[in-house]
């Protein structure tokens, strides 16, 4: 044991939690959720971490830790009509999916044959719109957002991981001392609250396959890959089968999708947590221990957001998923072939556009391969 292993664990905990737990507060009420139900949300969605990392990194003697989907959260909170009831229905639909791709290689084979540019597309078009509206704060209130821009492009120089929680805690300090939190926030010990699922096609349509499909591609592929590249060899079909589960059954609660995770993953697997790799699954078990903390408090965390300025709020969230759209934006132009169906599916899912009250996501996903197909078919017929 070394003392790596519990600051690596807890540094992976506090990125993972800190740099979107706004983003998710902004799925909530994008479905119309109670603040008890919120509350619900990011108790539950941490317990199903804590279960997941803790029996998974003991299971198979790897540091395999999971985390909340980023790309589902900003999908969720693009949103428009659906009700937290309608959510917890397609977060269960998200879930099986994962169970069924975990237990059916060929569903992982098929999800893994989407072209990377489409499937880049989609998720830069989802999180466009968040980063459009986190520059917009800055014509709000000038003076309170561009000193916090200025110390996050300053802070990622050095540590392009911990920029968004600096942004977050000198931001809530700024909050603060400006006066503009008037009110104190309750310090209370998390429940979970019973949502009753109500199976909307629009909403399974529309929040559920698209939710399923960008947890697939930008989370539980790439987490594999970087357990893959720290010298691990894991089954990916039983992980994926395991957080599926856990998903579906969290999703009662209020809990959005849970996958593997890449970027926190990174941190846990590296050799600053420890230098023997047989040994680095205990941070998942440290890991697993700081989101059981932060899901006892989550009601706390939950008041804390809701009294912050809006703005301060999409900032946050806008700074947190820069890096994922840039990344998303680059993979998806890499492919000259690819680069109008990609664009295409870009700017469909980032227009917001909804038929039939499916939304936005799926038909950028539709057009995307419509598109490549088209391309396919004309390649062929020239040959």
């Amino acid at each position: 044991m070394r003392f790596s292993v519990i600051s690596s664990a807890f540094v992976a905990a506090i990125i993972g939690i800190g740099s979107t737990l706004a983003l998710l507060i902004a799925a909530a009420q994008a479905l119309g959720a109670s603040e008890a139900q919120t509350a619900s949300w990011v108790t539950a969605i941490c317990l199903a971490k804590v279960f997941e990392t803790g029996y998974l990194s003991w299971r198979y003697k790897m540091p395999i830790v999971t985390a909340w989907s980023t790309a589902g959260l900003a999908l969720i909170g693009a949103s428009v009509g659906f009700s937290m009831a309608e959510g917890v229905g397609a977060f269960i639909i998200a879930g099986l999916l994962l169970v069924l791709t975990g237990l059916f290689k060929p569903l992982t084979n098929l999800v893994a044959r989407i072209p990377n540019g489409v499937s880049a597309g989609m998720l830069a078009g989802i999180l466009l719109p968040f980063v459009i509206a986190g520059a917009q704060t800055a014509v709000v209130d000038p003076i309170f957002v561009l000193p916090l821009l200025a110390l996050f492009f300053i802070a990622r120089l050095f540590n392009p991981l911990l920029a968004s929680i600096a942004v977050l805690v000198v931001g809530l300090v700024y909050a603060i001392l400006r006066g503009d939190m008037t009110e104190t926030p309750n310090l209370t010990i998390s429940t979970l609250e019973w949502i009753t699922p109500e199976f909307g096609f629009a909403a399974i349509i529309g929040i559920g396959l698209p939710l399923y499909l960008v947890t697939m591609a930008s989370q539980n592929l790439p987490g594999v890959a970087v357990l893959r590249a720290s010298g691990y060899n894991p089954s990916a079909g039983p992980l994926i089968a395991v957080t599926g589960l856990v998903s579906t059954l969290s999703a009662f609660f209020g809990a959005s999708s849970t996958n593997l995770a890449a970027i926190t993953a990174a941190i846990c697997t590296s050799e600053d947590a420890h230098p023997d790799k047989d040994k680095r699954w205990l941070t998942g078990l440290f890991y697993a221990f700081f989101y059981l903390v932060f899901a006892i408090f989550g009601a706390s965390l939950v008041s804390l957001f809701v009294l912050l300025p809006a703005v301060f709020v999409s900032l946050v969230v806008a700074l947190a998923l820069l890096a994922a759209c840039t990344n998303a934006t680059s993979i998806a132009l890499a492919d000259e072939k690819q680069r109008i169906a990609a664009m295409a599916t870009l700017a469909v899912t980032a227009s917001g556009v909804s038929f039939f009250g499916v939304g936005a996501a799926f038909w950028g996903l539709i057009v995307g391969l419509i598109i490549v197909g088209l391309q396919g078919a004309k390649e062929r017929m020239s040959a």
